[in-house]
């Protein structure tokens, strides 16, 4: 992740995951809100859902773990060579990317498997965001202030979201906590592509990592993405429920149009019938 490429990869899949999360559950809630009470096996639909994306997860992860392991530089499938460590920054990111394919892996066997117990999906996939915290916070140690602050600021997107989503373990199919989740990795996302910019600037001046104005500076920013993302989510929330609602709309209306077709031919039929017998 030592150029701004490193950080806008892992950006964009955060930021279309936090997307994704925000179509399906909005989409789950409207045909939930739908429903008799007491009426909780998802549709296949939503089962396909589910297994795109756990199977995306378990794709991205292994691309993850082969660019780190095998880069021009990389330490190729070696932790230790003649008694030293070997390139620990690509190992860490490796077993980052193996906990998010590890929650894939819960997310295909949860939706397949009826046995498996409910919440192991959103249990694994907040452990994982635990342990790229984890490895995150032990990630930045030695380095100039406004490096460390940054990423500590990222800290709080990861520990955040990996808060929210083990409480969808015990909160099911809360259309509030699971909105919040994806805005945490929409928050997330955004925030990898900040700290591309400020580290690894595509034009202009470098930024000044020891200027106290500087960390000021991010710490509002950071604030300004926590907004976007709760505005994005709204605005993907209300534009998925309306074009769920006018797609529902148009089924039922061609649905009573087949229904009032039937009824006139089933009339017309015993009009015939009639006429024939006089």
């Amino acid at each position: 992740m030592a150029n701004f490429g490193g950080h806008a990869i892992p950006g964009s899949f955060f930021l279309l995951f936090g997307f994704w999360l925000t179509v399906k559950y909005v989409l789950q809630h409207y045909w939930r809100s739908k429903q008799p009470k007491g009426r909780r096996t998802l549709p296949p639909f939503f089962k396909w859902m589910n297994y795109t994306e756990g199977g995306l997860q378990i794709f991205a992860s292994f691309v993850g773990i082969m660019v780190e392991q095998f880069v021009v530089d990389g330490p190729h499938a070696r932790l230790l060579h003649n008694g030293s460590w070997v390139k620990l920054m690509n190992w860490q990111h490796s077993t980052m990317y193996l906990f998010f394919g590890i929650s894939g892996i819960a997310l295909i066997v949860s939706t397949r498997c009826k046995w498996v117990p409910a919440g192991l999906d959103r249990l694994s996939l907040s452990m994982a965001l635990f342990v790229e915290g984890f490895l995150f916070y032990y990630h930045v140690h030695s380095r100039e202030p406004l490096d460390a602050h940054i990423h500590s600021l990222l800290l709080v997107a990861v520990f955040g979201g990996s808060a929210i989503i083990v409480l969808e373990v015990f909160q099911r199919d809360n259309i509030i906590v699971e909105l919040l989740g994806a805005c945490f990795f929409l928050l997330q996302g955004s925030w990898f592509y900040q700290i591309g910019f400020v580290l690894y600037p595509l034009r202009g001046p470098t930024w000044d990592l020891n200027s106290h104005d500087n960390i000021m500076f991010v710490t509002m920013c950071f604030c300004w993405h926590l907004a976007v993302a709760v505005l994005l989510v709204t605005c993907t929330s209300a534009l998925v429920w309306l074009t769920a609602a006018r797609f529902s709309a148009k089924g039922r209306d061609t649905e009573i149009g087949m229904r009032n077709t039937s009824s006139k031919s089933n009339s017309q039929k015993a009009l015939l019938e009639e006429s024939e017998e006089e």
